[in-house]
Order: structure tokens, then sequence, then C-alpha cells
């Protein structure tokens, strides 16, 4: 019983923390049942006055952040199922952001000894204040001095004490929600919130091993080690743990400081473009992206290079997700409806069953508007939202690889928008996107298809003897169990004897318990 009061009391804990912030009166939904309007209008009799000239945005930022890191992580997450929440929510959630305070220096040191085995002032020459503070981790200068001597400062991110804890905690709370959903709620098993949970659980693991964000900036800086205007961190393994991630540090100005950049003699339009090819490069030749490519977490070098941080949220896809991104963002382009129509069939998005040409009609409809006007007035992520509404219309499963690249194409656009507002997105997607079609759909890219459809045909080869072995190890099987029966060895043989045991006394049980029963029954009859 104690398990389930626990998470009860925090839910309702929670649920006045956002009466109070004023959560409960964004909600608009008119076709609402009674019962829940009511429930509404009486949560909404506890809201702060001053919550009335808040923006959407604040009163959600300001609730997640008085309940904590998991709320302030199930915010961000839910901005990127808009399947989940709903397009409006979605937008909202996608302005939260991190603005929880730094915990206790001494904290910081005490939990970088533990998970480093040495005190601080044993690893670092100096060991500064946190310069940046989340839901999750916050960021320290340090100096290092390094096997020459020679002494180089380095960001150390430390993991918030307890934290693990608390979100183990709090998705106790999360999942009994979605739990109750399910069973009451019949028309929400369909977006199987359980499943969500389960995907937020994962992901927060994972952003909560720096382990892995390191091997994530490793990757990212191999595959992109030839890409101009672009680089990471470079990892510093020796000093980094499950809690612990010490980097390199970045001197860079941020881009949110447009104004600053713009003093520095930078040129915006070109930095615009290097944001979106970068992403777009990423994730069509490599099929592993930055996640989370806010304004936050991105730097500007004086020569104009970017240089990305914060590897907690990534994504991947797959390379015939690639191909289907960069056939539709070319089709588009192209003005090629039917192609575009086919891809989703070929890549067994659309159901079979479905009509290409109506659904090439339906691609039309979003992709005429874009042509004849002007560049800024387009937007690449607004497409790509579209197009998702649109298959849901033809039984377009949900894909979450696709949802985390669309509210990733957002972000990116929005940010390269904000260095210059005419950006021609199609433009600057072209060389990319085209040249990834070159080399992956012309000849070049069949010659090699062909050739990976050869390797692998002679594995199969060089594996048949012992698939041969196998299939004629069971022949000889079957052939036994067909002229002596099916026998079993000493162990699995008392394991059964056993388990019916157990089944025949469960049975004599019950029907000692019915015949107890209908005693009952005749015995109140009768007297």
């Amino acid at each position: 019983m104690g398990f389930a009061v626990a998470p009860l009391f925090r839910l309702a804990k929670a649920g006045f923390v956002m009466a109070r912030e004023g959560v409960f009166g964004l909600a608009y939904l008119p076709d609402l049942p009674a019962a829940p309007r009511i429930a509404i209008a009486c949560a909404r009799l506890l809201e702060r006055r001053s919550v009335k000239n808040k923006s959407a945005e604040l009163r959600l930022s300001d609730a997640m952040n008085r309940l904590g890191p998991s709320y302030v992580k199930l915010g961000q997450f839910l901005a990127t199922r808009a399947d989940v929440v709903g397009k409006e929510a979605a937008l909202e959630l996608s302005a939260l952001q991190d603005r929880l305070p730094a915990f206790g220096h001494e904290a910081a040191c005490k939990a970088v000894a533990e998970q480093l085995g040495q005190s601080v002032d044993e690893i670092f020459v100096e060991f500064g204040e946190a310069v940046a503070a989340a839901s999750i981790a916050q960021v320290h200068p340090a100096m290092l001095r390094g096997k020459d001597g020679e002494v180089r400062k380095v960001a150390v991110k430390v993991l918030r004490p307890g934290v693990q804890r608390r979100f183990q905690r709090d998705l106790e709370s999360f999942y009994l929600v979605a739990r109750l959903a399910e069973r009451f709620h019949p028309p929400s098993r369909r977006l199987r919130p359980v499943a969500v949970v389960d995907t937020l659980a994962k992901s927060v693991a994972m952003e909560m091993d720096f382990r892995l964000e390191a091997a994530g900036l490793s990757e990212m800086a191999e595959n992109t080690s030839e890409d101009p205007g672009f680089r990471v961190p470079e990892v510093d393994w020796l000093r980094t743990a499950k809690g612990v991630l010490t980097m390199e540090w970045v001197d860079g100005r941020k881009m949110s400081d447009v104004e600053g950049l713009r003093e520095d003699g930078l040129d915006l339009e070109a930095l615009g473009a290097n944001v979106i090819q970068s992403f777009l490069r990423h994730t069509l030749r490599d099929g592993f992206f930055h996640a989370d490519m806010h304004q936050g977490n991105l730097f500007v070098e004086p020569d104009g290079t970017l240089i990305a941080v914060d590897f907690g949220i990534t994504g991947r896809l797959s390379k015939q997700e690639r191909r289907f991104l960069a056939e539709i963002l070319f089709g588009f382009i192209t003005r090629n409806y039917r192609r575009v129509a086919e891809v989703h069939f070929e890549a067994g998005y659309v159901p079979a069953h479905q009509d290409v040409d109506m659904f090439a009609q339906a691609i039309r409809a979003i992709g005429e508007p874009i042509h004849g006007h002007d560049a800024s007035e387009i937007s690449m992520a607004r497409l790509l939202t579209q197009l998702f509404e649109v298959t849901e219309l033809f039984e377009m499963r949900t894909q979450t690889q696709l949802i985390m690249l669309q509210k990733t194409m957002v972000v990116v656009e929005g940010v390269a928008r904000t260095l210059n507002p005419h950006l021609d997105m199609w433009h600057t997607a072209e060389p990319v996107v085209g040249s990834w079609i070159r080399d992956n759909l012309g000849p070049v890219g069949k010659l090699r298809d062909a050739g990976e459809a050869i390797g692998a045909m002679g594995r199969i080869a060089n594996d048949l003897p012992l698939f041969a072995d196998r299939v004629g190890r069971m022949s000889e099987e079957f052939e036994k169990m067909t002229s002596k029966g099916l026998r079993f060895d000493k162990d699995t043989a008392e394991a059964i004897g056993k388990a019916e045991a157990r089944h025949t006394r469960s049975g004599r049980i019950a029907l000692w318990v019915i015949a107890a029963a209908l005693i009952g029954i005749v015995a109140r009859d009768l007297f």
C-alpha cells in the first residue's frame, strides 16, 4: 500500500504547484466532459494573481522548474511528442529551458572526488564555481596541468547529487498516471502512455551517464574531422566517469549573442547557412545528429567555426530513413510530388492499401504553396510538420525517430533565421541534399549497394557449411522423435512433475473452496 500512496502524494503536490503557477489555465478543451471541466475550474481557484500576466511558456517553465529536474525533462521530452500532447502544447513545451539554481561548490567537489577516486586538489590546479546549471548537471571551469607541465583550461560537467534517486522516485508517479490513463481512458491506449514513460526513462538514464555523452562527442568528432567550419570539444577520457565529464574549454561566443557576433565582424549569413548544412550533413551522411541544437549549446570561434556542446540528447537514422528524408526534401525542391509519395510507400511508413495518387495529391497541397514565395516565408521545419500531419490521414504509424528529427529541424531552422531572417532554406539545403542523393542514389551509390549485396552473399556462402551441419543435426533429432517419441532429460521431467503436482494441489484446493461456498449457500437458504 505504501508503494501506491507515495506516488499519489507526489502527484497531488505536483498538481498543486501547477495550479499555483497557472498551468491549468492554459487548457482549452471545449469538448471535455463536465467532470474534468469542473476539476480544472476548481484548480484555477488556486492560481497566483501574478500568473495572469505570464506567457504560457513562462508558466510552464516556472512550474516545471519548481517541481524539479524530473518534470523539466518530462516537459522537454513531451515537446518532441506532438502526437501525444498536441501541436500547441508541444510548441509551448519546446520553449521550456532549464533554469535551476546551481548546487553548492563543496557538493560538486565531493561528487568529483567520489567519481574520479582523487580529491579535486589532486586532479586540478584550480576548480572554479559553476558557470552554468541545468536540470541534470552543472559546468565548472577548471585548470589542469598536462604531462608536459603546461596548464590548460577545461570544462567539468558534474551530475547533480541525488538526481538519479529523484528521477526514479518521480518516474513511479509518471508510471502511475500512464497506467491509470490506459486503464480508465480507452482512447489514450492508442498513444501507449506506458511506452511513452518507458522511452523517457531510457532517455534520461542514458543522459545521466556522462560516459555515453563522451562517446557521442568522440563519434561526432570522428565524423566531422574533415568538415569545414564545425567541430566539437575534445574529451579528457582519463578524467571522465559516469557522473563527471571533463572536456576542452570553449572560448567562443554563444550563438544567442547575435549583436556580439556582428560586432566580431562575422558573416551572419554564412554562419546561418553553416548551422543548417552542418545539421543536414550529420543527419544524411552520418545518420547521427545533435538533437538539442538550440542557441545555448552552440558557440562560435573568432574564425567563424561552429562548436556544438551538450551531447546528452542525440538522434540516429538508419540508411533507409536517411534515404527517405533525402528523397522527400529533394522531391519538394524539384516539385516531384509523385516520387515523394512513392518513397513513403517504399519505406513502409504508409500502408500498402492506401492510394499512391491520392497521397501524392495531399503532398502537392503542402508543396505548391511554398513555390513562388520569398525564401524568408518558407519553412522547411513547418513543411515537415505539415507532412507528418497529412500522413496521419493515410494511417502512417508514428515514427519516434522522425519526430525527434522534426523537432530538431524546427530548432535548427529557428537558430539559423535569428542570424539571417531572409535565409533561403531550399537554396541552403540543396548542396548537401543533392550531393547525398547523387552519391547514394546515383550510379556510384548503386554500384556501392551492389558491392554490399555481393559481400553479404559471400558471408552467407562462408556460413553454408555451418548451416548444413545444423540442419543435419536437426533432421536426426526429428527422426529420433518420430521413431521413439518426445523424450525429456531427468531435470526437465522432474520440473514438469513438480509443476503438475502443484497444479493438482491447486485444483483440489479450488474444488474444496467451491464446495464450501455451495454448502454455505444451501445452509443459508435452508435455515
